[in-house]
Order: C-alpha cells, then structure tokens, then sequence
C-alpha cells in the first residue's frame, strides 16, 4: 500500500498522551491499521491483531487473562470490533492504574461498537475517540505541510485573490476516485474488482456481525446500498426507500444504523437553534463516507460519466461534505456540521457551527454561473440567526472568488476546485 501521510496522527499522539484509552474508528480499509502501526513504532506500543483467530479465541476464552497479559506495556488492540467481550475486562484494568499511566490501549474498530446496542457496557470516562476517513485531498496529494480547509475558511482570509482552475471533468473524476487508500494507483478494472471484494467481503462481514440478521439479508443490504447511494445529498425518507425496495420502514431504518455503525453511510442531522431538537425534529440528509463506493455502486467508474448523471450534483454536494468532515478532525477550530432546512423549504447544504455557536452556511452548485438567487437559502439561514451568522459560501463551478453580500450579511462565491487545489496551498 502506499505510504500517505495522515494529517491526523499527531492528534492520536496527543491524545494517547491524555487518556489512558483511545479508540480509534473509521471505515475498513480508510487507512486505522498503517495509522496504527506507525503509531506504536513512534511510542514504542506492542501491536496484536483480532483479525488473527488464534488471538481472537485466546481473547474471547479468557478476556481477563488475555488483558493481563499486556501488563507492564503498553498495546495496539487491532480491529477490536470483533472482541467487545474484552470491554469489561479493559474497564477493569484501566480502573485499577494510576492516575499518571496514559496511552494503555490504543484500539482500532471498522465498526462503531461504542454506540451500538450490543456493547452494554461503555468504557470509563478516560477513554477518548477518534474517527479516521479515508483519504483527503491533500493525503491523496502527498502534502504534508497542508493548510486546513475548515480553519481556512473560517480565518476571514479569503479573497478575491484565490482562483481555481479546475475543470468539471477534474473534479468529477475526483468524487470517483474517493479516498481509499489501497485504490489509488489502480487501474480502472482493478479498481472495480476491489470495489466488488470490500462489498461482498467485508460489508457483509461486518453486517453479519453488527446485526442477527435473518433470511436473505444479503440481497436486501445489496439493494438497500445501491438505492442509498443514488440518495446522497438528499433528504432521508425510511417509508420512501421502503416503498421504493418493498422492504418495512422498520427494517430500512434499522439496516441504515448499521450501515452508518459500519461507516458506510453518515445522517446529516438538520441545524435549528434549540440544540436539544437537532436529532429528532428534522429529517436527516443522507451521505456516504466514500463517494467512489457510492459511485461504484451506482455503476459509475469514470467522471466523464458522472457529469452526465442526475447523480452528479449529489455526489458534488457529499464529496465537499466529506471533504468538511475529514477536515475537522485535524482542524483548529472545533466544528460541528449539519443541514438547514426551514418550513418554508428553504435548505442550506451545510452548515459549520463553532463551539461559540457561530456558523457559516455553505451551498454546493456544479454550475460554472451565480447570480443572487443561488444565495436565497444562505440569506434564509442569516436571518433565522443574524446573531451567530458568520457568512455563507456558494461553492460553484467557475474560476474565481466573488463578493455577493445580502443585507448586510457576508457572502461569496468560491470556486469548487478549492476543494481540490486547497492541499496545494501553505
């Protein structure tokens, strides 16, 4: 595989040095392994594999007696999803070190075992999590000094200075390459074959594993995936995906919570000013976490034929939002993301809130034109919450940075290939 540098790890580094326990999630093959491997090479931790079925029987036989025998050092748990019987076990010696041991265990997990209904018992409060995606731009591009996008776009200083001369069929092809490390300098039939092994091999694997699934649930998730996929960026309707595949409301929503356990899928939750109502009194919107799965589901392998697809505004929308959340794990600023939807109908495709509770509402558009109509949402959002409205940024598909403030409120048109140029930029 290649070596790509991972923006994220001096966090991990950081965080080992504070808690005693770190998890480290994130979808298969997005890269937790290499990540985990040069971090026990730098702090000098013992590295064990659960994927091996000598150790994971060893474990499961004697969790007690398997933890304690990494006494006295310091140890990688490697797809630790398949052990969660370890967790008590784990609690138990993390209950019992001092105050001043850090850094015990470093687990790694494709599955988010830590919010699923099967794990009954949660590690103690010294445990910290880390979610890992799959490549972003600036990895892909080898950058290793990168500017960060989400810290850029709230610094103020953008300016009409910043061009982009990205073309749609460069950036298409972008959305179908995704992020996955190991496809990245494949060829193109390679790259399907790959596709089709991470779904048959490991989706499966890990549904099996995440849920007691009865009858023909392969060829149910196998429809569900692909009707998901030509769903990103859209509002998550459960009765309208059900009617669509035959399939119980019930059992759609419960086989999306897998998925998105899974890392295959994540739910937008919609932005509204009562924080305690962001979870239950909007729709979510859907994305996937790698748009070159999505794309491959659908049967898109090239960008020449995403641009032609009534996919492609879509798939644009989720691969800025992807791009947004791979960004804020290694970000300065503290970021939260949702989506804006009021009763009139007036949506906004993303917004970043700051810990303060500011925000910057951004719109994704594929078209090479803006005019003041393309800011209507934008200008909806700003006057829900004038208060905390920081700007509002219309990603589009021309070639320089325009001023388009409304009201007195702050907006722009920013070039799209940003999202792709940015990891060019120091």
């Amino acid at each position: 595989m290649p070596d790509f540098p991972r923006h994220i790890q001096p966090l991990i580094e950081e965080v080992l040095g504070e808690f005693r326990i770190l998890y480290l999630t994130g979808p298969r093959q997005a890269g937790k392994t290499t990540l985990a491997l040069s971090v026990a090479d730098q702090l000098g931790m013992d590295y064990v594999t659960l994927d091996d079925q000598n150790i994971l029987a060893s474990a499961e036989n004697d969790p007690q007696a398997f933890v304690r025998s990494f006494e006295g050092s310091r140890v990688v748990l490697d797809e630790f999803q398949y052990a969660p019987a370890l967790v008590p076990a784990i609690k138990a010696v993390s209950d019992s070190l001092p105050s001043s041991v850090k850094g015990k265990f470093l687990l790694t997990g494709s599955a988010d075992i830590f919010r699923s209904t099967r794990t009954q018992e949660a590690l103690p409060g010294h445990m910290a999590r880390v979610e890992l995606y799959p490549l972003s731009v600036s990895e892909i591009l080898k950058t290793t000094n990168a500017v960060n996008i989400i810290d850029l776009l709230l610094s103020d200083q953008l300016d009409r200075s910043v061009t982009s001369s990205i073309n749609s069929r460069q950036l298409a092809d972008t959305v179908v390459a995704g992020g996955y490390p190991e496809i990245q300098s494949k060829s193109q039939r390679a790259k399907r074959i790959w596709y089709n092994s991470y779904v048959e091999g490991r989706l499966f694997k890990d549904f099996e594993s995440l849920h007691a699934a009865r009858g023909d649930y392969h060829s149910k998730v196998q429809a569900l995936s692909s009707r998901l996929a030509g769903l990103c960026g859209t509002l998550l309707k459960y009765s309208s995906v059900g009617n669509d595949l035959d399939l119980d409301d019930k059992v759609v929503k419960t086989y999306v919570e897998i998925l998105e356990l899974m890392f295959i899928i994540k739910r937008l939750p919609a932005y509204v000013r009562n924080q305690s109502k962001r979870l239950t009194t909007r729709m979510p919107k859907l994305h996937f976490i790698d748009t070159g799965l999505a794309c491959h589901l659908l049967g898109i392998h090239d960008g020449e034929n995403l641009v032609r697809t009534q996919f492609y505004g879509g798939m644009l929308e989720n691969f800025v939002f992807m791009e947004l959340m791979k960004q804020t794990t290694w970000a300065e600023k503290d970021v939260a993301i949702y989506h804006y939807r009021d009763k009139r109908k007036n949506e906004v495709d993303l917004v970043l809130e700051e810990a303060d509770g500011v925000v910057t509402g951004i719109e994704v558009k594929s078209a090479s034109s803006i005019g003041e109509r393309d800011f209507r949402g934008l200008l909806k959002l700003a006057e829900a919450v004038p208060r905390q409205f920081r700007q509002g940024i219309v990603f589009y598909g021309g070639d320089r940075m325009l001023p388009f403030d409304r009201n007195g409120f702050r907006m722009k048109a920013v070039p799209i290939g940003l999202m792709v140029q940015y990891g060019n930029l120091h």
